[in-house]
């Protein structure tokens, strides 16, 4: 099957054209290095010719809630555009779990591009996923001062990016699915905690402290467990411990 991945140098498009290099099919890596812009479309008719499902991982560090709506919004209605045009038969888009309530910030734009997805006329899955695991470690970019990181404290079920990565895949690729699924790791835990035991794994920083994070007038939904997943998720390892010790052996 000839597979238009979009967002394709990014953490999940990397790892969803490897399964799918494996499985055999034919990838169009679609990335603005490969003079594509899913924004504008510029280039993207060429890229979706002769493409039967499109699977769509794009992302942006845009946090501002205005533009990262306006993004993603924008992305959708422009790649279901296309991609009716070309004659796609589906598109398969990864995004969150819990984010219906949020109004704000990354959140808020993959409303978004869920929404825009679902005004055309291409069939959409959307694949919702927790945090990643390897979500920790941009925490630790993010909060650190000094030698000590200030990570929020609340509940999440932390996934790995290559399990997501293969569930998307199957989901794009199914003959049958659901318009939507979730995806989570096989155990709850605090992400402050999570990011604790990495940074002893690591060895840097020195501390990490928990917080409430009082600036965030969306916080107490994190706070309440609005991230995790419903009774129907997909439950699938592995365990934040065990992808520790893989990306992070002890010494």
């Amino acid at each position: 099957m000839r597979i238009a991945v979009l967002g394709a140098s990014g953490r999940i498009g990397r790892e969803v054209i490897d399964v799918l290099k494996n499985q055999g099919h034919d990838i169009v890596a679609i990335t603005r290095a490969a003079g594509v812009d899913v924004y504008t479309g510029a280039g993207l008719a060429d890229a979706l010719a002769g493409v039967e499902v499109v699977v769509d991982a794009v992302n942006t560090t845009t946090r501002e809630t205005a533009a990262v709506k306006d993004y993603f919004g924008t992305v959708a209605r422009t790649v279901q555009r296309e991609a009716a045009a070309a004659g796609v038969r589906r598109i398969a888009v990864v995004s969150i779990i819990g984010i219906d309530p949020f109004t704000t910030g990354h959140y808020a734009g993959k409303l978004a591009h869920e929404a825009g997805y679902r005004e055309g006329p291409v069939p959409v899955r959307v694949l919702r996923a927790a945090q990643f695991h390897e979500f920790t470690e941009m925490m630790l970019e993010w909060t650190t001062r000094d030698d000590t990181a200030y990570v929020p404290t609340f509940p999440t079920q932390l996934v790995a990016a290559r399990t997501t990565a293969e569930e998307l895949a199957a989901l794009a690729l199914a003959d049958s699915a659901p318009d939507m699924v979730e995806i989570a790791g096989p155990e709850q835990l605090d992400l402050a905690a999570a990011v604790t035991k990495l940074a002893a794994r690591r060895g840097d920083p020195a501390r990490v402290e928990s917080v409430v994070d009082t600036t965030d007038p969306e916080y107490p939904l994190r706070a309440a467990g609005t991230l995790l997943p419903g009774p129907d998720a997909i439950l699938a390892g592995p365990t934040f411990d065990e992808w520790l010790d893989r990306k992070y052996p002890a010494r």
